[in-house]
């Protein structure tokens, strides 16, 4: 099919997604209340908040509670997972970011052995904190950071990278690549020997009430909230609109597709079909039950949602 009427076709596309009579997915566990409240308390011995969040998403999910409760010290936010996100607007990202009161901003890959960026934190740390003054903290030359978040951007990795890059050691903290890895507030981290510099590693904690289905939505894209409380089906449904949104079209060449398609079920079956996913059904018929085999669509979701996380699918920003 010629390109010009390809791309007359993807101008029908949806515009707005219907999410139908669902609601917001509510996802607030105990240990999250737990890990809030330990936060507020260990504050008072804290120079510096970190908070880290995914890049995909710089302006959606961020915890307001966090705002609220914990901005009593200097704060960076740091964007991690650059790697996946289509920084074609940084600017206008960080623009916007400053608009919100956000002035001080770190993109990072903490999964890659040697980033720059993750290099700049120290400095830039240390200059935030020594321009502030510390109170009853002004004689301990030592330096205490708290990383926080909502769940799975990528705090452990920090942590880790961290250590990496100014002590030359391994892992401090648990990675996986769940939301809920890390359930309380651990002990303090070293992660730097000059200065001297401590991390308290924390769980991630998402807002009691998430504030709109579209918010929830791009959460759950990027893996903070667990796939089956927001449902496969229609977490691709929405990948789908985005990338055909952001004329992203580089899963029509995965998948082998002729075409876009703003047809979940039409692209679910092919990559079912091309993946070999299937399952064995039972249908009762009146001369009795046969078994058919017909395309697992939830294995052909979950695939295409993995495929998004790792950055096949193309670099994406969903805000």
């Amino acid at each position: 099919m010629r390109l010009h009427q390809i791309l007359r076709n993807a101008a029908n596309f949806r515009t707005v997604f219907d999410f139908g009579d669902r609601e917001v997915a509510h996802w607030f566990p105990r240990h999250m209340a737990k890990g809030l409240k330990q936060m507020q308390a260990s504050v008072k011995n804290v120079d510096c908040i970190l908070e880290i969040h995914d890049a995909r998403i710089p302006f959606s999910g961020r915890n307001p509670l966090f705002q609220d409760s914990l901005d009593v010290r200097p704060h960076l936010l740091v964007l991690n997972k650059m790697d996946l996100a289509d920084l074609s607007a940084k600017h206008m990202i960080l623009k916007q970011l400053e608009r919100h009161g956000v002035k001080k901003v770190l993109f990072t890959d903490c999964l890659r052995q040697r980033d720059d960026n993750v290099k700049k934190l120290v400095p830039m740390v240390t200059e935030l904190i020594e321009s502030q003054p510390r109170f009853h903290r002004e004689e301990n030359t030592n330096f205490c950071l708290m990383v926080i978040g909502v769940p799975n951007v990528g705090k452990s990795s920090l942590i880790n990278a961290l250590r990496r890059t100014n002590l030359k050691k391994g892992r401090g903290s648990k990675v996986g690549g769940e939301p809920g890895i890390t359930k309380a507030v651990l002990t303090r981290i070293q992660v730097c020997e000059r200065p001297i510099i401590h991390l308290l590693d924390t769980p991630g904690v998402l807002p009691p009430k998430i504030q709109s289905l579209e918010t929830g939505m791009k959460l759950a894209l990027c893996g903070t909230i667990l796939d089956h409380l927001v449902g496969e089906d229609i977490m691709a449904d929405y990948l789908l609109f985005s990338l055909n949104r952001l004329e992203k079209y580089s899963y029509v060449e995965r998948y082998d597709l002729r075409e876009p398609s703003d047809d979940i079920q039409q692209v679910l079956k092919r990559i079912a079909v091309k993946l070999g996913k299937t399952q064995r059904v039972k249908a009762i018929t009146g001369v009795g039950n046969i078994t058919l085999t017909v395309p697992n669509y939830t294995a052909a979701a979950y695939d295409f949602i993995r495929a998004f996380r790792k950055g096949e699918l193309g670099l994406v920003m969903l805000d």
